[in-house]
C-alpha cells in the first residue's frame, strides 16, 4: 500500500515538468498487452486506445514512465526516439519493450516495484494524458498448481489475444524434446491449424515458447492465427500439445470461448425535431466507431453555407449550431440542407430539414 501511495504522489507532484504541460488530452480509453501474460524478461507489446483523447491520428505520441524506473528522465520537453509509440490505426498506439531491458531492472526488482505508471504525451511535453497504469498478470502460480493446461483469459474471444500455458511434466514422453507444438482448430476442428513437422513455416508458427523446466506457452489471436472471415463465431479452441515429430502429445484439450458481444450500432439524431431559423440545431452521434471523434457539418441555407465541427469520443459527439445568428436577416427560408461527415470522411447524414414558418 505504501508503494501504491508513493507512486500516486510521484504522478501528481514529483515532476516539475508537469507544470509546463498546458494541454490535458484526457484519459486513456483502454489498455491491453500482447502476449496476454508474459515474463518480465520477455518482449511484450502494450496497446493504448486514445480514441477518447484529443490526440489526432497524425500526431506522434511518446511514453514518459517513472515506475519501475524512469528511462527517459530529464527529457520531458524533448522525448527520446526510444520512447515513441507506433501508430496502429483507429486511434490505437503501441509500444514494444522487454521490461528488464527497458527499465534496467531485474525481474525481481520489477516485481517488487509499484508497477508500470506513466503518461502518454507529445514530444515537447505540451500535451499529456491522465496518469495510466498498465496492469500485469502474475502467472507464476501455474508452476506449482499441478494443472496440465491454463488459459488467460479463461474464455477467450476471437478478436483478442489468449495465452495458453502447458505443463509437460504431467505427461510422459516430453522429457528432453527439442520443441513442442500446437496442433489445433476452432469449433471442433471446423477450422484447422495443424502441426505439420515437414513444413518449416508451419512448424515455426505452431511452436510454443519454452519457459524452462518443462513449461511452455502459446500466444495467439484466434482470428489472425486461424485466418477466419469477419463475423466468424468462435465457440471453442480444440487442440493437442505435441512434441516434435509427434513423439508425444497431451491428449485432446478444449478451451471454450467467451461470448462475443458486438458493440451497439451508432445512433445519429438531430434535435429538436422541429426547428425554425430562430432556433439552435442540435446533433448527436452515440456509440461511435473507434477513431471517430469529430462530426463535421455543412449547412446550406439558400445562398449561405455554414460549416463547423464538433469533437467528442466513442460514447458521444454532440453540439449545437446557432441558427439564430447564422441565419439572421435571411428572409423566407423554408428549409436547410445538412451534410454531416465524420473525421474519416464517412457520410453520417445527408438530409433536408424543413423550417417552421414564423409569424
Amino acid at each position: 500500500m505504501k508503494k501504491f501511495i508513493y507512486t500516486i504522489l510521484l504522478a501528481l507532484f514529483m515532476a516539475p515538468n508537469f507544470i509546463q504541460a498546458q494541454d490535458a488530452a484526457g484519459a486513456i480509453t483502454s489498455m491491453s498487452s500482447y502476449p496476454v501474460v508474459y515474463k518480465y524478461d520477455e518482449q511484450v507489446t502494450w496497446y493504448f486506445d486514445l480514441s477518447a483523447t484529443t490526440f489526432a491520428e497524425t500526431e506522434d505520441v511518446y511514453i514518459w514512465i517513472w515506475s519501475p524506473s524512469e528511462p527517459d528522465a530529464g527529457n520531458w520537453e524533448n522525448s527520446s526516439d526510444f520512447a515513441k509509440l507506433t501508430y496502429e490505426g483507429d486511434k490505437i498506439w503501441s509500444f514494444t519493450l522487454t521490461p528488464t531491458e527497458y527499465f534496467s531492472k531485474t525481474a525481481d526488482e520489477i516485481a517488487a516495484s509499484a508497477g508500470f505508471w506513466f503518461r502518454l504525451k507529445d514530444k515537447a511535453g505540451t500535451k499529456q494524458t491522465d496518469v495510466g497504469n498498465m496492469a500485469y498478470t502474475d502467472f507464476s502460480s501455474f508452476y506449482t498448481a499441478n494443472e496440465l493446461i491454463r488459459s488467460y483469459p479463461t474464455k477467450p474471444t476471437i478478436d483478442k489475444g489468449v495465452s495458453i500455458l502447458f505443463n509437460s511434466n504431467l505427461v510422459a514422453g516430453f522429457e528432453g524434446v527439442p520443441s513442442v507444438h500446437f496442433h489445433s482448430g476452432l469449433n471442433d476442428w471446423a477450422v484447422k491449424q495443424e502441426y505439420q513437422a515437414w513444413l518449416p513455416d508451419v512448424s515455426e508458427k505452431t511452436k510454443l515458447k519454452d519457459l524452462g523446466n518443462g513449461f511452455y506457452k502459446m500466444d495467439l489471436i484466434p482470428e489472425e492465427y486461424y485466418g477466419t472471415e469477419p463475423g466468424y463465431v468462435m465457440e471453442n479452441i480444440v487442440f493437442l500439445m505435441v512434441a516434435k515429430d509427434w513423439a508425444a502429445n497431451s491428449g485432446d484439450q478444449v478451451i471454450y470461448a467467451g461470448e462475443y458481444i458486438p458493440p451497439p450500432p451508432p445512433v445519429f439524431r438531430f434535435f429538436p425535431l422541429q426547428i425554425s431559423q430562430r432556433d439552435f440545431l442540435g446533433m448527436s452521434r452515440k456509440n461511435n466507431e473507434s477513431g471517430v471523434n469529430k462530426l463535421i457539418y455543412t449547412i446550406t441555407a439558400g445562398s449561405k453555407v455554414i460549416t463547423g465541427e464538433f469533437n467528442g469520443g466513442v460514447a458521444e459527439i454532440k453540439g449545437f449550431v446557432n441558427l439564430v445568428s447564422e441565419l439572421k436577416g435571411i428572409p423566407n427560408l423554408s428549409e436547410i440542407h445538412v451534410l454531416v461527415k465524420d473525421n474519416k470522411d464517412k457520410t453520417i447524414s445527408d438530409t433536408t430539414i424543413p423550417l417552421k414558418t414564423l409569424d
